[in-house]
């Protein structure tokens, strides 16, 4: 089924409101027209019927054997100029002096509307018919000198050219009211085009298909997405942008964009109308790539600005996650290398017949996998936390480096809800930056220790280094904080109390009174 056009339904509107309107104030036009006409032709009539009845020459002639011959002309000559339809004069018994048909002179007046005027001296507008038709008539007595009644002057006008003057101002009024239900539909053309104009040619369905598509794309992509006006006022904003900036209630909904964001740099770009694309800025102590896109209307003007933006912090801590599992991979193969060494050296010696030596070799390597394998295997039993381990444990060793396992460590199958790349940022980054910090020291060595006894998992892994200098504590977790020289530097640390964070645990340091650093991450068993 094909739909109304938007421009239809308004002209039609429009069209149909003007013409009820038109009808009903024409109508109410025209009864006020005819009461109003009615009312001053009935007057009329009776000032002139008053006036004549009062003029001397009239009255004078009631006097006279024969008063038509007097009566007649004047009664003619005044009906002419007023344009009535008669001018009847009678006496006292309604016998006619004048009559616009001659030969009606002399006939008793018709209409039985006399008796008011002629018995009681009333001046007053009749409506009946006489011989000429339906007429409106006034009526006035004519008193004689010594106040008695001797006659009667009836003015009429007929119906029909009443009705007729009626029709010719209703005629009139009509006129002007199509001219109106012209103009206010070329105006309601123009009104429906602009809108349309408005609009890009869109229909109503149209747009509220794309308001709804509209919500549903900003409501499913990950990036925040917010836009202003001229005036700076937040006029849209998605679900994504709200967790970015901690936005937790519909009450920013049309808030200043400082209030949200102080630095905010979306008003340089209303200014300027130049986009912006991958500007870094802290936002919340989180690193945001930012990307401002001008709105601009019609005419090329600046109307507002939509700003796009992602969280860099996610970015950085998904790419030193790979990094991690790189490192992790290359660790696997410094096993594999150290282990194909420990059988070439096993092979020598079995080639050389030096058995003992060779026995006393795989007894030695037999009882460190003993040892290593009861504390991964049997204490330490969660898949990721043992492959991490095997893979530093190799680390240390191709660095001499003396990596221990605490014999009261126990650990059962981690929680599904603590994310596996989360712990391997953890623990890789914080077993790295003790092996980096014990590297040049004569005492070598790592210690770690694991629990989940209770409600909590605890991990703890301490060096033997030169622990952390004082003015170095508060910034240690800071992003970009590094106290090594080397470049890009200072993350570690930051994506290690980021993901303890997720996981809605803590981290906390301390040093060892006989020297190194001892971290301690904790985060509840339950998600």
């Amino acid at each position: 089924m094909n739909k109304v056009s938007l421009q239809i339904k308004i002209i039609v509107l429009i069209v149909g409101l003007i013409l009820g309107i038109t009808i009903l104030l024409t109508g109410i036009l025209s009864y006020f027209q005819f009461v109003e006409t009615e009312e001053e032709m009935g007057k009329r009539a009776l000032h002139v019927a008053t006036a004549v009845s009062f003029m001397p020459t009239i009255r004078e002639a009631f006097d006279e054997q024969n008063p038509s011959e007097i009566i007649q002309p004047i009664a003619e000559e005044i009906r002419g100029f007023l344009d009535a339809e008669f001018i009847v004069i009678g006496n006292a018994e309604s016998i006619r002096y004048s009559h616009p048909n001659e030969n009606q002179i002399g006939e008793r007046m018709v209409g039985d509307d006399n008796d008011p005027a002629l018995i009681d001296g009333e001046y007053y507008i009749s409506s009946a018919e006489g011989t000429l038709g339906p007429s409106l008539r006034g009526k006035a007595p004519i008193i004689g000198e010594d106040g008695s009644i001797i006659g009667i002057v009836s003015v009429g006008f007929l119906r029909e050219d009443i009705e007729s003057i009626i029709w010719q101002q209703i005629q009139r009024i009509s006129f002007i009211a199509l001219g109106v239900l012209l103009i206010g539909t070329l105006g309601g053309i123009i009104l429906a085009r602009n809108i349309r104009k408005d609009t890009f040619g869109l229909e109503p369905h149209e747009i509220a298909s794309l308001y709804r598509n509209r919500d549903a794309i900003l409501t499913s992509v990950k990036e925040g997405i917010i836009a202003i006006d001229q005036t700076g006022n937040i006029n849209m904003i998605n679900e994504s942008a709200r967790k970015i900036l901690h936005l937790h209630t519909n009450n920013k909904a049309f808030s200043k964009i400082e209030d949200v964001i102080p630095n905010t740099k979306m008003y340089d770009v209303l200014r300027s109308g130049v986009p912006v694309k991958d500007d870094e800025m802290i936002i919340n102590n989180r690193s945001i790539i930012v990307n401002r896109t001008p709105i601009k209307n019609k005419d090329d003007e600046v109307i507002g600005v939509v700003s796009s933006f992602r969280d860099k912090t996610e970015m950085n801590e998904m790419l030193a996650t790979l990094s991690e599992m790189r490192s992790y991979s290359e660790d696997l193969r410094a096993q594999t290398h150290e282990y194909t060494n420990k059988l070439y050296v096993l092979s020598g010696l079995l080639q050389l017949e030096y058995y003992e030596e060779a026995i006393d070799l795989i007894q030695q390597e037999s009882e460190i996998n003993i040892k290593q394998n009861k504390l991964l295997i049997e204490q330490i039993q969660d898949k990721t936390v043992q492959s991490i381990l095997l893979g530093k444990i190799s680390k240390c060793s191709e660095k001499k480096i003396d990596f221990i396992i605490d014999t009261n460590s126990y650990l059962h199958e981690l929680p599904d809800h603590i994310n596996a790349l989360k712990l391997i940022a953890i623990l890789g980054n914080l077993i790295d930056n003790a092996i980096e910090a014990i590297e040049y020291c004569e005492e070598r060595e790592i210690r770690f220790f694991a629990t989940d006894i209770g409600n909590e998992i605890v991990f703890e892994i301490a060096d033997s280094g030169n622990g952390v200098k004082e003015e170095d504590i508060e910034n240690i977790f800071e992003q970009g904080y590094s106290t090594k020289d080397k470049g890009d530097r200072g993350y570690g640390l930051n994506i290690v109390k980021e993901a303890v964070e997720d996981l809605s645990g803590g981290i906390v340091f301390d040093h060892i009174p006989d020297g190194g650093t001892v971290f301690t991450v904790f985060f509840p068993k339950a998600k």
